[in-house]
């Protein structure tokens, strides 16, 4: 594993701008703030439409076919979706579909949703884990779920998200460090 990390975010939302969006933007930073990254954000809404047009990674556009190389060479992937009927949206889903089936293997990954209220939080244990479980992820122990209560419009403004969000971050950086240790042990 090379520096800075390689870090790529998949925001779920269908809309530009989005609580989900705002939650990955707060939760790079704290990235950012723990170890030298390189972030690229991958954003439903701006890929929406040629990607629900395609059944097949041969029929996609070269601009998403390059996002979907970055999220499989990633030394992170940030999932993030918003809660749509208890579940992920049809198309977050679509572009994991379309992702290697082997590409993810023991890939870490953290999890993040935004929902309409609390009685959606589980979405990320219940909906989320077992996707990323299924492609072999690494999927980090710690997932940060936010409500609308959490923001002031774009920026997160709650002091528990925030401390959520540190906690996340610290926890990545810890399997980030420990996974780059036992690579270069096994180049020595």
């Amino acid at each position: 594993m090379s520096f800075p990390l390689k870090v790529v975010a998949v925001v779920g939302s269908t809309s530009t701008t989005s609580r989900t969006l705002a939650l990955v933007r707060a939760i790079l930073a704290r990235l950012e703030h723990e170890l030298p990254i390189s972030s690229h954000v991958v954003e439903l809404a701006r890929i929406a439409r040629p990607l629900g047009g395609a059944l097949s990674r041969e029929e996609l556009p070269n601009e998403i076919e390059q996002h979907l190389l970055r999220i499989e060479s990633a030394d992170l992937v940030l999932a993030a979706a918003p809660v749509y009927r208890g579940s992920y949206p049809g198309l977050f889903k679509h572009l994991f579909d379309l992702i290697h089936v082997d590409a993810l293997v023991d890939r870490p990954v953290l999890l993040a949703a935004t929902g309409g209220s609390e009685r959606h939080a589980l979405v990320i244990d219940h909906q989320l884990r077992p996707l990323f479980s299924f492609l072999q992820a690494l999927t980090l122990p710690i997932g940060v779920y936010a409500t609308p209560t959490d923001f002031d419009g774009e920026h997160v403004a709650s002091t528990l998200l925030h401390e959520r969000i540190a906690l996340a971050a610290e926890r990545a950086a810890g399997v980030l460090w420990r996974s780059r240790s036992a690579a270069l042990r096994r180049i020595a």
